[in-house]
Formats: structure tokens, C-alpha cells, sequence
């Protein structure tokens, strides 16, 4: 089973810390050592994804970008014999939006062709993987672009958090359509670099928790006696951020989303519920 990372904080400059934070909390490896893994982050305009090798091994420092960044989306899983590292590693971009999907569409080969009916010749086009979860991406982008307002930052994270609840649904319904045994598992995560939207389908847990700001930093040397003239202590005591993980080693302290319920998140850091 693939894993799933996000982190959506108020500073861009502690992005490090933050991960840092999650040490002995999220696990970046799920039931099978993963060949492919990937971050999403930005840097002001630009948006930078990066790859790991399949024996890298992999920490929450590791991940920190070299640049500020708001956001971070990581996702890794091991892929079948055959399929490119290049071209299906997740997350997937398009223009400022990173997505990334964990579990499984069942009997996908089935329905490809159907929903890729669904989606215009232009984000046809910018499918390079062979994997279900692209697919899914490009159905959500479908909806976003339907909006017309795909590009502007102002989009309101409920609206881009029920479109990608809807993806999320219309991909089970599909399956479950073309006469698929088991249920499909379409946990979903998306981002502009604005705002941050999860929704989970299916029996596989998503979780999340909000961090605070704090008196303490071992990455920066804070400590609760650090006099605010310290760089950084101001800062690190203001911070707020919202984390979405799949896997847990440590599950104090985070909530289960319920199944067929959205998170969305927006630049108020106020995590929202919603349902169908």
C-alpha cells in the first residue's frame, strides 16, 4: 500500500521544522519497501517536484525542501515490474496543482478507457504513467478547469475539496459499475500551494493533526529559556500547521477522517469537514 504525506504551514521558512516535529509519528514506508517516491513543494512561483531512487533511505529530514515552501506533498509506493520511475511517480503536477493518490482503483483496466472519455483532449495529453491514480488526477483536473477557475489562487478550498470528493466517489462508483469483487481504495490529496484538500474512500484510514507554535526547535537550537531576540523564537512560537498522513506510528494526538468525508484546509490554517 502506497503512503501519503502532506503539511500545510503558516511560515514557509520552517518547513524543516515542522517535518522535524513528525519524527517518531508518520511512517514514510508502508507493508512493502517503495521504489518510487516523490515530493511536491514550491518555491514562490515555481513548483518543484523531486524523485528518490528505490534504495533511498528515506527520514522526515530528508524530505525538507531546500527552499521556503508552505506546503509540502510526499507520496512513495512500489511500483509493478515494467512501469517508468519517471513517469509514475506520484505526485503528480499540473501547472501549480501537486495530487497524489493512495490505494486502488479495482478493475481499472476495465473502466481506463470510460473515464478517460470523460476528460478533454488537452489533459489526455499531459497523461505520461500508465497508473490509475494519473487518471484520477486528470478527472479531477477535468472538474477544476470546469470551474474556470483552475488557476486563480483565491479558489476557496471547500470548492476545490468537494470537486475532489466528487472525483474521489465518481471513480468508486465507476468501479463498482464494472463489477469490481472488492471496494476500491481512493484516498486523494490536493494542492495549489494555497490550500490543501484530502478526502477518503474506501476501509484505508487517512488521518490528520494540527501543530502550534512551540518554545522548542532542536533543528534551530530553541529552547522554552531562548530570549525572543533569538532569531527564529518569535517565529516558531506563531507557527501553525495542519498535517495529513496515511500511516501512523504514533496515533496520539491525530484524528481519523471518517470514511467519505473531506479536509480542506485554507490560508487560515482552519481545518473544515466536509460531507457528502
Amino acid at each position: 500500500m502506497s503512503v501519503a504525506l502532506a503539511v500545510l504551514t503558516s511560515d514557509p521558512n520552517l518547513m524543516r521544522c515542522e517535518l522535524h516535529r513528525l519524527e517518531g509519528q508518520v511512517a514514510l514506508q508502508g507493508e512493502g519497501r517503495s521504489n518510487a517516491a516523490g515530493i511536491g513543494a514550491y518555491a514562490q512561483d515555481d513548483v518543484l517536484l523531486r524523485r528518490f531512487p528505490g534504495d533511498a533511505n528515506l527520514s522526515l529530514d530528508s524530505l525538507a525542501p531546500r527552499h521556503e515552501s508552505e506546503v509540502l506533498l510526499f507520496h512513495a509506493r512500489r511500483l509493478p515490474v515494467g512501469l517508468s520511475l519517471e513517469e509514475n511517480t506520484q505526485p503528480f503536477r499540473s501547472r501549480r496543482w501537486l495530487f497524489a493518490h493512495q490505494g486502488s482503483i479495482q478493475d481499472f483496466p476495465s473502466i481506463r478507457a470510460g473515464l478517460l472519455a470523460r476528460v478533454p483532449d488537452f489533459l489526455q495529453r499531459q497523461i505520461r504513467g500508465e497508473t490509475d491514480s494519473e487518471v484520477a488526477f486528470a478527472l479531477f483536473l477535468e472538474r477544476l478547469w470546469a470551474t474556470g477557475h483552475a488557476d486563480d489562487p483565491r479558489l476557496g478550498a471547500e470548492v476545490a475539496g468537494r470537486l475532489l470528493a466528487d472525483t474521489a466517489q465518481a471513480l468508486a462508483k465507476a468501479s463498482v459499475k464494472a463489477g469490481a469483487a472488492r471496494v476500491s481504495t481512493v484516498n486523494l490529496l490536493a494542492t495549489n500551494g494555497y490550500i490543501l484538500a484530502a478526502t477518503r474512500v474506501g476501509a484505508q484510514p487517512l488521518f490528520y493533526t494540527r501543530l502550534e507554535g512551540t518554545d522548542r526547535c532542536e533543528v534551530c537550537g530553541i529552547t522554552p529559556s531562548s530570549p525572543e531576540t533569538q532569531p527564529g523564537v518569535v517565529a516558531h512560537r506563531r507557527r501553525r500547521s495542519v498535517v495529513v498522513a496515511t500511516h501512523l506510528t504514533r496515533p496520539a494526538g491525530w484524528v481519523e477522517l471518517a470514511e467519505g468525508t473531506t479536509l480542506v484546509v485554507g490560508s487560515d490554517l482552519q481545518v473544515r469537514h466536509l460531507t457528502p
